[in-house]
């Protein structure tokens, strides 16, 4: 909290190079990069960091293997290379992953071209990962007998990548990297438009959604990576573009693990789209849906949750169906998909939009806009954010800087021999899903050195907190200090993934939690935990809320 205060007053005292509006993926990445390579730069959200589409994705960085089928060959070339770049810069936390597909009889294409149409994906990804294998119903029985194969006639299997934690908390460490290098970031303060003054400076009019103060923010140029909310905040600077946004409603429900296999179940839903099964720790992420929608904020529906079921029931063999009283926790986000021109892009057509990225720039006026944007492309568009603000003529002084990645090998070596001579690793839970050194590095890189010395004066701060999480307590220190904890939402949704992994039930009881925003919040933890579950259980339909589920957590707990 004090460092989210601090930096709300640098905001009107400073004037910045760069004022970036939107904390999502790609004003993360803008953030980072700009700062690293010498820029003044403030970012703003007027939620948490990563509280709207970036929270909401399938935790997936892949290459865009379905645009192969609209013949988009040089953006899949492009996704596949980015894809390939996370995994090298970022071994701990962006992993191959095997994507397990399959077919029905009667699909639009039989198991053998669309295995040539995966060693094609394997040939433009300079064979990077593992190559493609032919599945026939036979092997995929062997391999996942829980895949129902009374309809199949085989599939094919590839690979691509996933993350190792959830989606917010890799786009919190590029902001979490921006502030290392000087950026001055805040959430919760929203922008409310502006206008240039006399010296060509943006002034921006802000305000702080907490506190309710309003207050000038002055910059050079501007970017907008508000997400779906670009085109919007756009109106606000009266600026023109070439392209906007269309909505496409995307939703996903969390249930106990399906399989012990880590691989990506695939299969093609009902509507014809390809339909996952992804694995989340002990946890299993089915969807998706796509559903056009006119406005960007969407909530998942009885028939959205319904469609879901169906769709995985019927290509599964479980002991029993799932049900809604299975679902343990949903996301519900939109894709903004790039338009260009007034065109709104027809019904029939919609779906095929692909999720790549443009970047509108407003030379005179010295304002950005981003639309669309992938994580799989977040680095790309760092890469040419800072190549667009140098030709509004704003300087990098160190342009060759690398901003993005893990620390060196060197470094890494030095802590987990560290942790070695520790015996880091025999604190370990026997429940955990991976060795103690290992999540801690993935989670915080260099700043887990801090976590060690913690944890070496008192050997406390290496207990698990929270229950049945692997969260301990140095984490939760490190987060008060650092990463702007200002909700408990912003813990448990998107510095962790904790609420998408333990019922609301469950973390309501929870004592840990108690404890827990009492190290967050102090004298404020009884109103910020009530805070909590009171607009949790207020966003939450009648649907979502059911007894029979309430009943089903309370005897979990009980027992």
């Amino acid at each position: 909290m004090q460092l989210r205060k601090s930096n709300i007053e640098e905001l009107s005292k400073q004037s910045f190079d760069v004022l970036i509006i939107g904390g999502g993926i790609n004003g993360a990445v803008s953030a980072a990069a700009l700062s690293a390579k010498g820029v003044r730069v403030a970012l703003i959200d007027k939620g948490d960091f990563a509280g709207f589409t970036s929270q909401q994705s399938s935790n997936l960085a892949w290459g865009g293997i379905k645009y192969m089928e609209t013949y988009e060959f040089a953006l899949v070339r492009k996704l596949c290379m980015s894809r390939n770049k996370l995994i090298r810069s970022y071994p701990s936390t962006v992993k191959e992953i095997r994507f397990y597909t399959t077919l029905t009889k009667g699909f639009r294409f039989p198991p053998w071209f669309l295995y040539m149409g995966t060693l094609l994906y394997w040939v433009m990804g300079n064979f990077f990962t593992r190559p493609p294998r032919l599945l026939t119903t036979k092997i995929i029985n062997e391999e996942e007998s829980i895949i129902n194969t009374q309809k199949s006639n085989g599939g094919i299997e590839y690979s691509d990548a996933y993350l190792h934690d959830n989606d917010a908390r890799f786009v919190f460490n590029f902001v979490r990297s921006a502030l290392t290098y000087g950026c001055i970031a805040t959430n919760y303060v929203e922008s409310l438009g502006g206008t240039r003054d006399a010296n060509g400076l943006w002034v921006m009019k802000a305000k702080d959604v907490l506190g309710g103060k309003e207050f000038e923010i002055r910059a050079k140029a501007i970017i907008n990576s508000c997400g779906p909310f670009v085109d919007q905040h756009n109106s606000l600077t009266t600026q023109k573009t070439q392209h906007h946004h269309i909505f496409s409603k995307g939703i996903h429900l969390i249930v106990d693990r399906l399989t012990p296999n880590r691989r990506v179940l695939t299969f093609f839903a009902d509507d014809g789209r390809m339909f996952f099964a992804i694995p989340m720790g002990h946890r299993t992420v089915i969807g998706t849906t796509d559903t056009r929608v006119e406005d960007p904020v969407t909530q998942v529906t009885p028939e959205d949750r319904q469609f879901v079921l169906d769709n995985i029931n019927k290509r599964l063999e479980l002991a029993k169906p799932l049900t809604e009283d299975d679902v343990i926790a949903e996301r519900c986000g939109v894709r903004p998909l790039v338009v260009a021109g007034s065109s709104d892009s027809g019904e029939s057509d919609w779906v095929k939009l692909s999720r790549k990225h443009e970047i509108d720039v407003n030379q005179a006026d010295k304002h950005l806009s981003i639309f669309g944007g992938k994580l799989t492309d977040c680095i790309n568009v760092g890469e040419e954010v800072c190549a667009d603000i140098q030709k509004l003529g704003i300087a990098l002084p160190y342009p060759q800087k690398i901003w993005y990645g893990e620390p060196p090998a060197s470094v890494r070596e030095d802590f987990f021999h560290q942790a070695k001579l520790m015996d880091l690793d025999a604190r370990t839970t026997p429940t955990a899903s991976e060795k103690l050194s290992s999540r801690l590095w993935r989670r915080y890189g260099s700043r887990a050195f801090g976590m060690l010395e913690d944890i070496r004066r008192d050997p406390h701060m290496a207990d698990i907190l929270i229950e049945n999480t692997e969260y301990i307590r140095c984490e939760l220190t490190e987060a008060t200090r650092w990463e702007m904890i200002t909700k408990l939402d912003d813990f448990l949704r998107r510095r962790s993934k904790i609420s998408l992994v333990v019922a609301q039930e469950e973390l309501k009881e929870a004592e840990g939690l108690r404890e827990a925003c009492q190290i967050f919040f102090g004298d404020d933890a009884e109103a910020k935990w009530q805070e909590y579950f009171h607009e949790t259980t207020e966003a939450a339909s009648e649907e979502t809320i059911r007894p029979a589920k309430r009943a089903k957590a309370k005897e979990k707990v009980a027992s």
